[in-house]
């Protein structure tokens, strides 16, 4: 089950019909979020796999399956940055045990992102959902 934030970004992709739009969105999103402080955009928090800098910082509230996960997320790059606000959208308020089975690749072909990123934005992508899903598992994991 996507989050309603999710559900609201997905509705006003559907209204932007230029990809440079779009693409505008995108980055106005990654601006508009919480920004991760420096001390926490360290090698522990880094995303490897990304050809930009790209720094998560998993939050859980609470223990078990049930713990709702969050995260604060940073960029070097513009348009990566609201790919991270994306997947802060789609991921943030959810269970341990949801992080683990969202299923993202569809989530992100309900806006396009599949058919518009390059090769080495997608495989960011890939690699930050794999690095959230593997923090749900490790949490779960824990329980």
């Amino acid at each position: 089950m996507n989050s309603a934030a999710f559900e609201e970004l997905a509705e006003s992709f559907a209204f932007l019909d230029d990809w440079e739009d779009r693409y505008r969105h995108v980055i106005d999103m990654g601006k508009a979020m919480c920004p991760l402080d420096h001390a926490f955009q360290t090698d522990r928090f880094k995303v490897e796999g990304c050809a930009s800098q790209v720094w998560i910082r998993p939050l859980f509230t609470g223990q078990g399956p049930e713990a709702i996960f969050d995260f604060q997320g940073a960029s070097d790059a513009m348009i990566v940055h609201g790919l991270v606000a994306i997947l802060h959208m789609l991921y943030s308020g959810q269970t341990a045990e949801q992080v683990v089975n969202i299923d993202a690749p569809a989530a992100l072909a309900r806006l396009g992102l599949d058919a518009h990123l390059s090769a080495q934005r997608s495989n960011g992508v890939r690699a930050m959902i794999a690095r959230i899903r593997a923090t749900g598992q490790a949490h779960l994991s824990k329980a």
